[in-house]
C-alpha cells in the first residue's frame, strides 16, 4: 500500500510494477483527484497556462486500488486508519509529501500547494488586484512574477533581511535584490495580523490587500503518524534504504522522510521534485528484498523574475564561496577544501548540470579557475595529487 498520490507516490506504483511486484497493490491520497505535477502550479498555471497538469498513467494497466480523496487518520501495524474506515496493508510505503504553513488567525488568507489553490489564487489575480504575499522565499517570489506578469499590484513581506535568507546565505540573496523592482519589498517586516482586506505589521503599519498569499514554507503532512519517531519539522525519520526503522514492512519517501546521508554525514530532509522523481526507484527496490541506497546530490530549480534558479548539492558546513561573474548571468560555488559541495546558478544550466556531476564523484576543483566564467565547469577538475587553489 502506497499512502500520498503525488509525484512520489505515484513514482512508487511505478516503480513498483517496473520492477516486477506483482501482488495486490494500493494507492490512498487525499484529494480527489489523480497525482498532478505540483511546480507549474506556481508558474505557467498560475499565468493562464492549461490548468490541468495531471500525470500520466495507466492506471488500469498498472491494476492499482486507487482510494482519491481518502484521507489517512492513523496507523496501527497492519491497519491504516482513514476517514472512510480501515484498510489493511502488508507492506506500506509513507508518500504523504507536505503541507503549507499557516499563520495563525489567517486561515481566510490563501496558500499555494494543491490545484484548488492555484485555482483561487489565479481567478483573483486581476491587473490592479492589490495582493500581498507574506514571505520571500521559492513560492513567494514566484507567485510574485506570476502577479506582476497579470498587472496586479504586488506586495511583498518578509520578516528576514534578504530574499531567501532562511535558506541562502545573505549575500545571495542582497544580489537578487534588484530582480525585485517593481515591487514593494518590504524587508525585516515582521506580520502582526491578517485581515481579510489588509495585513497588519509590527509596528502599526497597514498594507492594504484584496488578497493575502501566506508563503512562508511547508511542514511534512505527517501530524496522523503518532509513533513514528519524526524531526523536530516533522520528517519521517528513515535509514539510507528509506526504511523506518522499528516498524517492519514501512517505508517512506519524498517530502515527508528524512534520510540518513553518508555523503553529507547528516540526516537530509529534501523537499523538492527531483527527490521525489527519484526515491521511488530505492523504495521499490527493497520492497522487493533488495538493499538499495538513497544519497543523492539534491537538486532544486525556481523560475523567477525571467531567470532559471538552479541549485544543487548541500552548502550548509561549507567552508568557502567561488564565484562565476558574468553579466546577469552568474554562479556561486561552496567549496570544502578544494571539493565542490554545492551550487547556484542563475540562466548557466550547463554550468550546474557539470558541477553536479562533479559532485557526484567527489572530485577536487581548482578555484580559480571556477571563478572564470570562460572555463568550463568540468574543465576546472584537477586530478588527485595535483595542486590547486582552493577557495
Amino acid at each position: 500500500m502506497v499512502v500520498g498520490a503525488g509525484l512520489a507516490g505515484l513514482q512508487t506504483v511505478l516503480a513498483l510494477r517496473a520492477a516486477g511486484y506483482a501482488e495486490n497493490l494500493t494507492l490512498v491520497g487525499a484529494e480527489a483527484r489523480p497525482p498532478y505535477d505540483r511546480p507549474p502550479l506556481s508558474k505557467a498555471v498560475l499565468v493562464g497556462a492549461e490548468p490541468d497538469s495531471t500525470l500520466e498513467a495507466d492506471w488500469t494497466g498498472l491494476d492499482v486500488n486507487t482510494h482519491w480523496g481518502r484521507r489517512a487518520t492513523g496507523l496501527r501495524p497492519g491497519v491504516l486508519e482513514t476517514d472512510q474506515g480501515d484498510l489493511h496493508w502488508d507492506r506500506l510505503v509513507l508518500a504523504t509529501g507536505g503541507e503549507p504553513l499557516r499563520l495563525p488567525g489567517a486561515d481566510h488568507a490563501l496558500v499555494l500547494r494543491t490545484h484548488e489553490d492555484c485555482m483561487a489564487l489565479r481567478e483573483r489575480l486581476r491587473p490592479g488586484a492589490r495582493l500581498v504575499v507574506v514571505g520571500a522565499g521559492w513560492i513567494g517570489a514566484e507567485v510574485a512574477t506570476a502577479a506582476v506578469a497579470a498587472g496586479a499590484t504586488v506586495t511583498v513581506v518578509e520578516a528576514l533581511a534578504q530574499p531567501l535568507a532562511a535558506v541562502l546565505p545573505a549575500e545571495i540573496g542582497t544580489r537578487m535584490l534588484p530582480w525585485w523592482d517593481g515591487v514593494d519589498l518590504r524587508l525585516g517586516a515582521r506580520v502582526d495580523r491578517v485581515e481579510v482586506d489588509a495585513v497588519h505589521l509590527v509596528g502599526g503599519e497597514v498594507v492594504a490587500a484584496d488578497v493575502v498569499l501566506v508563503g512562508v514554507g511547508t511542514r511534512p503532512a505527517t501530524g496522523w503518524l503518532a509513533g513514528l519517531t519524526r524531526t523536530a519539522r516533522g520528517a519521517v525519520e528513515v535509514d539510507p534504504g528509506l526504511r523506518v526503522p522499528g516498524r517492519p514492512g514501512v517505508f517512506a519517501v519524498g517530502d515527508c522522510a528524512a534520510w540518513e546521508s553518508a555523503r553529507y554525514g547528516t540526516r537530509m530532509h529534501v523537499e523538492h521534485w527531483d527527490n521525489a522523481l527519484h526515491a521511488p526507484g530505492v523504495v521499490a527496490t527493497n520492497v522487493l528484498g533488495g538493499d538499495a541506497v538513497w544519497d543523492p546530490v539534491p537538486y532544486f530549480w525556481s523560475e523567477q523574475w525571467g531567470r532559471m534558479v538552479q541549485y544543487a548539492g548541500h552548502h550548509v558546513g561549507a567552508q568557502g564561496m567561488v564565484w562565476r561573474e558574468d553579466g546577469d548571468r552568474w554562479a556561486v560555488f561552496w567549496l570544502t577544501g578544494d571539493r565542490l559541495v554545492a551550487a547556484l546558478t542563475v540562466d548557466r544550466p550547463r554550468d550546474l548540470v557539470q558541477a553536479r556531476k562533479l559532485m557526484v564523484s567527489g572530485g577536487r576543483v581548482d578555484a580559480a579557475r571556477l571563478a572564470d566564467p570562460t572555463v568550463a565547469v568540468k574543465a576546472t577538475a584537477v586530478a588527485d595529487g595535483d595542486a590547486v587553489a582552493a577557495g
